[in-house]
């Protein structure tokens, strides 16, 4: 090859390089949730989900690399409040770990409500007894009992039938649940009127009148702290929080039988089977898949279809795009699962849907 022709074909290479890199940087900016690859500026405030908090938390943070000029913030308290906020009209999203209960709908005035699933997590079983540190094995039956005051000691026949070898104490039972409105109460509670409706007595929602004993905590964190300072205490409590607060959690018993621990391993076997709604609502509990957790349960961001400005809808078109895309890399070290990618597909292609 002579030196002209060298220097053409060297220079090809070059310029075939750098639309390479021009086309995975566009690529690369459409998946982050900035699908025209512009600079925004503004605020999105949001509230909601405590389950979403350690991930909206670090999601945010990495955004800022995304759109340095966007404040995102997110403010938990619950979904009961998210949902209460966003029809209020207070935040621009919420989140929330149930699908908006009939009871509530008339709030939004008849507003088109989308739902993003970004999550899916185990609820965990979370108990503080001396000398248990691991391996304690429940079924739903003997949870509902516990949990709605007909099993009230550690030792009781019931506990220790399935727990044999393990030394149980005669000391009573202390509950620990939730004082908000929430959705891992109201998935928690879903989860046992799936599988003993026969024995659970006191329905499904976001708030449960619970045994007049029970200690109240805001919050996944205020029960996991509940819990982690009351010995001989049990509750509910996400896997994030109860792993961030260092609980010791029982294996549940799940549909096929086996007793199985609450990990984004096994929460993502729960939610591969789902059955998901043309909306994207759907529920991961009681499972019937091979490994599946069985008190696993799922998170959305809630948004309003019409914005009032077309720079409100970008900054939520661009932020929940993150969640959805690199921001599903952020969730398995905090210890939740990544959504299907069936289900993360139709997320993403319904992002178009916010509009002014």
């Amino acid at each position: 090859m002579d030196r002209l022709h060298r220097k053409r074909f060297t220079a090809g290479i070059a310029l075939a390089a750098i639309a390479v890199l021009a086309a995975a940087c566009s690529s690369s900016s459409t998946t982050s949730g900035s699908s025209s690859g512009s600079s925004l500026s503004g605020t999105l405030n949001a509230s909601g989900s405590s389950f979403q908090l350690p991930f909206q938390q670090a999601a945010i943070q990495q955004f800022k690399s995304v759109q340095p000029n966007m404040t995102v913030n997110y403010g938990g308290g619950g979904s009961g409040k998210g949902r209460s906020d966003l029809a209020a009209g207070v935040v621009q999203f919420a989140g929330s770990d149930s699908p908006i209960p009939s009871t509530e709908t008339a709030n939004f005035k008849g507003k088109t409500v989308l739902y993003f699933p970004v999550l899916v997590g185990p609820i965990t079983v979370s108990y503080n007894l001396s000398g248990v540190s691991s391996g304690l094995k429940l079924t739903p039956t003997v949870i509902a009992n516990i949990f709605q005051g007909k099993i009230t000691k550690w030792n009781d026949s019931a506990i220790t039938s399935l727990n044999p070898g393990v030394k149980l104490p005669s000391s009573a039972i202390s509950l620990a649940v939730r004082a908000d409105s929430s959705g891992t109460t109201a998935n928690f509670s879903l989860f046992l009127m799936t599988a003993v409706p026969s024995v659970w007595t006191l329905g499904s929602s976001s708030t449960i009148t619970w045994p007049s004993s029970a200690h109240a905590g805001n919050g996944n964190g205020g029960v996991a702290q509940i819990i982690k300072s009351t010995p001989g205490s049990i509750g509910y409590v996400d896997f994030a929080d109860a792993k961030a607060a260092g609980l010791t959690y029982a294996s549940v018993q799940n549909k096929s039988g086996t007793y199985v621990a609450p990990s984004p391993t096994s929460a993502s076997a729960a939610a591969a089977a789902v059955t998901v709604a043309p909306d994207l609502t759907f529920h991961a509990v009681w499972s019937s898949a091979p490994g599946a957790y069985p008190i696993t349960y799922q998170s959305w961001v809630l948004v309003y279809e019409k914005q009032s400005s077309s720079n409100t809808a970008k900054m939520l078109q661009s932020y929940i795009g993150y969640l959805l895309g690199p921001g599903q890399s952020l969730l398995e070290p905090l210890g939740y699962a990544k959504l299907p990618a069936n289900i993360d597909s139709s997320a993403k292609a319904q992002l178009s849907k916010i509009t002014t």
